[in-house]
């Protein structure tokens, strides 16, 4: 017995330092430790030192889940597992599929693989393409929005290229945090940190030794005000308030939110006060009133959407062989078929039926104009549309015949050819006030009528039904439909 004591008490740290594949489901005896919060960060080769910083400054007992996704050289034997040991005693171990994810734990993806996470469980999926390995980063992040959604954080360290924005976004339009690192000024770092800075949806631009701080803040903050509203069930008290905030937008920025649902313009309220750390809607709306910048925040937080490129394949197939082949094939040739997509956000959607129409039009070899507009409230969304320049990691999707034909590699970067750019006008609209368009084959509004109220979605169809030809089709997403 006295000899096998000193191996009892040296195995918990070899498990705890190095665990098995049994060990990542249930790193310790007992009950595992609940995850506070789920914490992507991704970087290329040249994040190292960021690496470092970052997990020096992070308190191990935090109930933290890392998950490290670097881009790697699929021949490269990366040594980042050994280093993070060496600047933490947390638990670090190179990801397999499968592993669940624990508290205190920092996974690393390995080389030429890309890395997923459902329902808690990582998801490895080896070898991985080239071009798949330039957007592991925001792979891994939009899964992880999906999976976490408000204990999902987001971080983008030093790297080259715009892997991550994508990501980013995600994360921030289901209520998760998201950091960039910082230059010594702390503008955020040229390459990814800047590429995801400059989406709008980052919420804080730090040095990478700062970021801990910032992450525990949050959780505090985050889990304070839970559990204040598990107690009182008031949500923020931000009901009472909305018809207050909805007037400051309204005369700040001329945009009418107060027909938005309840539910989605509370959400946003609580995500910015989460992210100023304030406790109650009065203050925050002192803030509104106070900081220039705030109305304007709080508006693009309203604003966030996730779209890509054929978003639900499967509906945009449907379209394509049931209405869009017969509409050329019966249709004046001297007529110009007119489309509306209303809600086109960065513009993915509209250059999605473009390729369609494009498509369609060279099988059936008849010559046809077709005119798309593509409107949004966002103007900085249809800005970025209109120039039509995406990163690999938004293309990822088309396949290779498709990104071939419709685009032109610029950098790090695809432009859309100009033929599809040609075919779409994009214009500042606003659903709420502006008049319709007319004498529409199609109008396309996915995705956007779920966070109207029953009033303004009654006002949206009763357009839509005026601005539609008799034999006109709507395309609607997945969650909605005409009531």
């Amino acid at each position: 017995m006295p000899a096998a004591s000193p191996k009892k008490k040296r195995q918990p740290r070899k498990v705890a330092r190095r665990p098995s594949a049994a060990a990542k489901a249930k790193p310790s005896a007992g009950a595992p430790q609940a995850i506070s919060l789920v914490v992507g960060i991704g970087a290329s080769a040249g994040g190292l030192e960021a690496y470092r910083a970052f997990f020096t400054a992070m308190p191990t007992d935090t109930g933290m889940a890392f998950i490290v996704v670097q881009h790697l050289d699929p021949d490269y034997a990366s040594a980042l597992v050994e280093i993070l040991h060496t600047t933490t005693t947390m638990a670090v171990s190179t990801a397999e599929n499968g592993a669940a994810i624990a508290a205190n734990h920092i996974f690393v993806i390995p080389p030429d693989a890309i890395l997923r996470i459902e329902g808690g469980v990582l998801q490895l999926a080896r070898p991985a393409a080239a071009v798949d390995r330039r957007t592991s980063v925001d792979t891994f992040l939009v899964s992880l929005a999906e999976d976490q959604r408000e204990k999902a954080v987001g971080i983008i360290l030093s790297g080259y290229g715009s892997d991550g924005a994508r990501g980013v976004t995600a994360i921030k339009a289901l209520g998760g945090l998201t950091l960039a690192q910082a230059e010594f000024d702390h503008s955020p770092k040229v390459g990814m940190p800047q590429s995801a800075a400059s989406s709008g949806f980052v919420d804080h631009v730090l040095p990478a030794q700062e970021m801990p701080a910032a992450l525990i803040k949050h959780l505090r903050f985050r889990g304070a005000t839970t559990s204040a509203e598990r107690a009182t069930g008031a949500n923020h008290d931000v009901a009472p308030h909305l018809t207050t905030i909805c007037a400051i937008l309204s005369s700040r920025l001329g945009r009418d939110f107060s027909q938005y649902k309840t539910s989605t313009i509370m959400r946003r309220v609580q995500r910015r006060m989460q992210v100023l750390q304030i406790d109650n809607v009065p203050a925050y709306i002192g803030q509104l009133r106070k900081r220039p910048t705030e109305p304007e925040l709080l508006f693009r937080e309203v604003l966030i959407g996730v779209t890509q490129f054929f978003r639900d394949a499967a509906a945009f197939a449907a379209l394509e062989s049931k209405f869009i082949r017969k509409l050329l094939a019966k249709g004046d040739p001297g007529t110009t078929i007119r489309v509306w997509v209303a809600g086109c956000a960065t513009g993915e959607e509209a250059y999605s039926l473009a390729i369609l129409f494009k498509e369609a039009l060279a099988d059936a070899n008849r010559p046809r104009t077709v005119q798309i507009f593509a409107t949004d409230i966002n103007d900085r969304a249809i800005e970025f549309a209109r120039a039509g320049l995406y990163s690999a990691s938004a293309v990822a999707g088309l396949t290779p015949g498709r990104l071939e034909r419709y685009f032109t590699k610029e950098g790090d970067h695809y432009r859309v050819a100009r033929g599809l750019r040609e075919m779409c006008l994009f214009s500042v609209h606003d659903l709420v006030k502006d008049p319709p368009f007319s004498k529409l084959d199609l109008i396309a509004c996915r995705n956007l009528l779920i966070y109207f109220g029953a009033k303004l979605q009654k006002r949206v169809f009763t357009m839509f039904h005026y601005g539609l030809l008799p034999r006109g089709v709507l395309f609607l997403g997945p969650s909605e439909a005409v009531a």
